[in-house]
């Protein structure tokens, strides 16, 4: 059986560790305090210590907190640079990668699931994982038609490991929250920890993909590849290579992050107008840039992978967020404010100045408003800062602030996709995507 339900007892031990070393290492920032060295000083080296712990420990672990990791990732860039820095490695490893499931568990997976005679669906299945996340991992194989595919097996005991990591988690969200400068972690965490069920069931995943493979079959920007077969614990689909939006990030030209950048934003927006679903995990390991021997940045594709978790969106996208957006950038605050009180994000009992929710609104109205803007950490760094500092009035509204459940979901994806342009320092037309794809956001004729 998996290492995941195993060792139970070690996991637990590693998670409930955190909070002790922050406290320690709290006791001990104190007594550099007392010796005389500067508050600023100790609270960088404070935090860096910190940071190293919970990379170290969640880089470790599969389950939920790989899934916890690998969420927090995309807001890498919000981070102050000299805690960055000497964590991104680590941030990206996250997305990417997680210790390999023993291959005699693998096997056992497939033959339960298959059936005895397994190996016969294929004509050559490799035992080395080439890929590993937080509830399976991918294995390169060649179907029995001569297809390459990708066999993502799941973790046996995977359920249970979500639920126990995330819960432990949750217990010291409070503690983990300066990390991440703007963001609240605890709703990131329940939210998470409310979608197990459906990211552990690979027949909602596979007929999420399906979907979106046929809806983009032909496209000359996004690549969904098909699927070939799914049953419990088991999916495959066609193999896509490429280069991973991590690597892009880490080792790109300047053509490769701009037209990455350009199709995220086209994928995220285009999504759900054509197929009535959102991608809801836009974490770097889940993209590819195939270039195809192209040398013009016009004919690379995306290539997007893992539909286990999807919002599902009949219409689209709420038009309310398009034609708030639309009046934000028309400069009517009133309307703005109308609009978000409607909608449920500014309860009765709550009296707001509407220049000020605009001025909370920047980090997506500004990105909206040039024919093309450049995202980059120190931009994110700056919005993250001014919404974190609790002197600020866009951090003191941002408290009185209501999320309506509906929109849970679309806020974080639409946070985490501005973290991964701001990792890819892309330059976008992100307007021109807004105004193609967004309901109710492009002007009137």
């Amino acid at each position: 059986m998996s290492d995941l339900p195993r060792k139970a007892v070690t996991r637990t031990a590693k998670l409930a560790a955190l909070p002790l070393g922050l406290a320690g290492r709290a006791t001990w920032g104190l007594g550099k305090r007392i010796v005389g060295e500067s508050a600023e000083l100790v609270g960088r080296e404070l935090q860096q210590r910190t940071a190293d712990q919970l990379f170290k420990v969640l880089g470790e672990l599969k389950g939920g907190a790989m899934k916890f990791g690998q969420a927090m990732s995309v807001f890498e860039s919000a981070l102050p640079e000299e805690l960055a820095g000497p964590y991104r490695a680590a941030l990206t490893k996250l997305q990417e990668a997680a210790p390999p499931m023993p291959t005699r568990t693998v096997h056992a997976v497939l033959r339960e699931r298959l059936g005895e005679d397994w190996r016969d669906l294929f004509q050559k299945f490799d035992d080395i994982p080439s890929a590993a996340a937080s509830i399976g991992q991918v294995h390169r194989a060649v179907w029995q038609d001569g297809r390459e595919v990708a066999v993502k097996v799941q973790y046996p005991g995977a359920g249970e490991a979500l639920i126990s990591d995330l819960t432990q988690l949750g217990r010291f969200a409070r503690l983990l929250g300066p990390l991440v400068p703007g963001i609240d972690v605890k709703p990131l965490i329940t939210e998470l920890r409310e979608r197990v069920c459906e990211e552990l069931d690979y027949g909602l995943e596979a007929e999420a993909q399906r979907v979106h493979a046929e809806e983009f079959a032909g496209d000359p920007d996004v690549l969904v590849p098909a699927v070939v077969h799914h049953c419990d614990q088991v999916l495959v689909t066609e193999w896509i290579d490429g280069t991973p939006l991590s690597e892009v990030i880490s080792d790109g030209t300047g053509e490769q992050r701009d037209r990455a950048g350009q199709l995220l934003a086209r994928f995220l927006f285009s999504g759900p107008a054509r197929t009535g679903l959102l991608h809801a995990d836009p974490h770097p390991g889940n993209f590819r840039l195939l270039t195809e021997g192209s040398d013009d940045p016009e004919d690379w594709r995306l290539g997007v992978l893992d539909f286990g978790t999807v919002d599902r969106l009949p219409g689209g996208l709420p038009s309310p967020i398009g034609e708030a957006l639309r009046m934000a950038l028309d400069g009517e605050a009133e309307a703005v404010h109308a609009r978000l009180c409607a909608e449920g994000f500014v309860k009765k009992t709550v009296e707001l100045d509407p220049e000020a929710v605009l001025d909370y609104l920047m980090p997506i109205i500004e990105p909206a408003r040039a024919a093309e803007f450049t995202f980059s950490r120190g931009w994110l760094r700056g919005q993250a800062g001014r919404l974190a500092d609790p002197r600020s009035p866009a951090h003191q509204l941002g408290k009185r602030l209501n999320l309506p459940p509906s929109y849970l979901l679309i806020h974080r994806v639409t946070l985490s996709t501005i973290g991964v342009l701001c990792q890819l320092g892309a330059t976008v037309r992100l307007r021109h995507e807004l105004e193609s794809w967004l309901p109710g956001f492009a002007p009137a004729e």
